[in-house]
């Protein structure tokens, strides 16, 4: 892929070949600039003060690609992916690969947010890199990608401050459903936080849910008994919920008592998360100036039912916190969500009134 007389062009590369051969430099799947180095190249730039935009692209679905189409047709992906890319970045810009299917690149060029716009939706929609079928041997997999990018100096002006934004704007456009660039911008990414689990596994977390459920009868109850877990793990204060009536309550601040009728309007499938609340605003009003007045601005809400049967929605939430939802966090509100819809079910559990 990248060859030693490609990289000679950037004075960091140029030093790195006095002691070191190119397959040393290159990752030796792709063929792109490895981990270690396009990380150094960042660090290098930083420390030149020479502008540059810093990009990640995560493959969508990228397991699925592997257990459906075997791990050469990943292989296979990854290749053709770096190669699109190293070939649409030449002359401005060096990709690498951080790590499985991420990849880190770097732009000289579109440094600007309407140059940045303009070269993200080239990227996507001209059939070029997204958006697109790769053939291979026995297979053709249609790829897409969530990115997310930072530049330097006028988004950061250091390397982990810089890698923060790009790792934050990701998380967004995987929140937002994947397939799509999100470009940092201070005044809507600068307060989000990307928490992740506290101090166990999610297998351990959800072998304490279920050891307090059985534990405690009663949904009521079983949320107070739960919430310490809760409160550790997913470093929340309190957890909302909404009763048979639509009421939305807190578990312990009794303050909270909120008509939410709408909420179900929300709700296409077991879990919803937002990162803005202000996104309610058409579809759920009332929910949304609900959360609003408790001053929360992303939530996490998960449906408490069993079938088609739905008893009410359990909502994660911190106010004035923006928080990027992770896979792990949502699985434990579902599972949580089917423990107690089966304990109503099956147990006879009442369901707070």
């Amino acid at each position: 892929m990248y060859t030693k007389e490609q990289l000679m062009n950037y004075p960091y590369f140029a030093e790195q070949f006095k002691t070191k051969e190119i397959d040393q430099i290159t990752d030796s799947l792709t063929g792109i600039v490895s981990r270690k180095y396009i990380l150094g190249f960042a660090r290098s730039l930083i420390a030149d003060n020479i502008p540059f935009t810093f990009v990640m692209l995560d493959l969508d679905n990228f397991k699925f690609i592997n257990d459906n189409y075997g791990h050469r047709a990943g292989d296979g992906v990854l290749n053709g992916v770096s190669t699109a890319l190293s070939e649409y970045l030449d002359g401005y810009g060096i990709a690498g690969r951080f790590g499985g299917d991420e990849i880190l690149f770097i732009n000289f060029r579109h440094l600007k947010y309407d140059d940045k716009k303009l070269f993200f939706n080239d990227l996507y929609n001209k059939n070029i890199i997204l958006r697109r079928n790769y053939r291979l041997d026995d297979c053709s997999p249609f790829v897409t990608g969530t990115i997310g990018c930072a530049t330097f100096p006028d988004d950061a002006s250091d390397y982990d401050t810089l890698f923060s934004m790009i790792d934050k704007t990701l998380y967004r456009g995987k929140n937002k459903g994947r397939n799509c660039y999100i470009i940092y911008v201070a005044e809507k990414h600068k307060d989000i936080e990307i928490k992740k689990l506290g101090g166990h596994g999610l297998c351990t977390v959800m072998q304490s849910m279920v050891r307090q459920c059985e534990m405690v009868p009663g949904t009521d109850n079983k949320f107070h008994s739960m919430l310490p877990l809760l409160m550790e793990e997913l470093r929340i204060s309190d957890m909302y919920y909404t009763d048979s009536k639509n009421i939305l309550h807190a578990v312990l601040n009794t303050e909270v008592n909120d008509e939410v009728p709408d909420i179900g309007k929300l709700m296409k499938d077991d879990i919803f998360c937002t990162n803005d609340i202000d996104e309610l605003k058409n579809t759920t009003p009332l929910l949304c100036s609900a959360l609003k007045s408790h001053e929360i601005e992303t939530a996490l809400i998960a449906r408490i039912g069993y079938k088609n049967d739905t008893y009410g929605y359990l909502i994660c939430a911190e106010p004035h916190s923006h928080r990027i939802w992770q896979e792990d966090e949502c699985a434990i509100m579902y599972f949580l969500t089917k423990l107690v819809a089966m304990g109503i079910c099956i147990d006879g559990d009442s369901f707070p009134e």
